[in-house]
């Protein structure tokens, strides 16, 4: 049985939708290792290398940094303009709002219900104990939510809240949010790469998130 029902459902990918940033990145940063990790990044993002594989390889550059960096993480979080706004609107229309990442529940469980984001799906990142406090230890903990995770949790949240699949909204910048978007009745390609964009139902190029109410149900 649905939880509670809804008129709709909208989903988001986190990174460079939700927010401005690349979260790998500025925990990568704290590490001195950005550069190498950014330019992974990319590539998976293109949909030229596996999403997963890549992952566990900038995941483990990570290793060492403390976890006290995630407060400094969190400090340097900038939500994408019209955030706020959209999720309101899908609210007042009586829509629900998901976010499914390939970043990690330890940014993730902060800003999310900061914005009014009502379920989560994220990566978590494993943590050792030391003399000098924790650190990551470089691994992700669990299944890794990729390309058919993201799809999953739509259809997951949609069955959870009694929401037809055509009545869903996905909205993605990278290769690995295709699947997601595929299942969605409508996908949106929001500060998108060139494949994203090709395969897109809507094309959103001004990146502010206002310009999705126009389309909501």
């Amino acid at each position: 049985m649905p939880d509670a029902s809804a008129r709709f459902l909208v989903v988001l990918d986190a990174d460079s939708t939700l927010i401005r940033n690349e979260v790998i990145e500025l925990i990568a940063d704290e590490a001195g290792r950005a550069a190498s990790v950014a330019a992974a990044t990319e590539a998976a993002m293109r949909g030229e290398v596996d999403f997963a594989t890549s992952l566990r390889s900038r995941v483990g550059e990570l290793a060492g940094v403390p976890v006290s960096a995630f407060a400094r993480v969190l400090s340097r979080i900038e939500p994408t303009p019209g955030v706020r706004e959209l999720i309101a609107a899908v609210h007042a229309r009586g829509g629900r709002v998901g976010v499914v990442s390939g970043g990690f529940h330890e940014i993730l469980d902060t800003v999310a219900p900061d914005l009014g984001v009502d379920m989560w799906r994220a990566n978590r990142l494993t943590v050792t104990s030391g003399p000098d406090g924790d650190a990551l230890s470089g691994v992700v903990d669990g299944e890794i939510v990729d390309a058919e995770g993201k799809a999953a949790a739509l259809r997951e949240w949609a069955a959870q809240h009694g929401v037809a699949l055509h009545r869903t909204i996905a909205i993605g910048d990278g290769a690995n949010d295709l699947r997601m978007m595929a299942v969605a009745g409508l996908g949106i390609a929001f500060n998108a790469k060139p494949a994203v964009r090709a395969q897109a139902d809507v094309v959103i190029g001004p990146v502010d998130l206002r310009e999705v109410i126009p389309l909501l149900p």
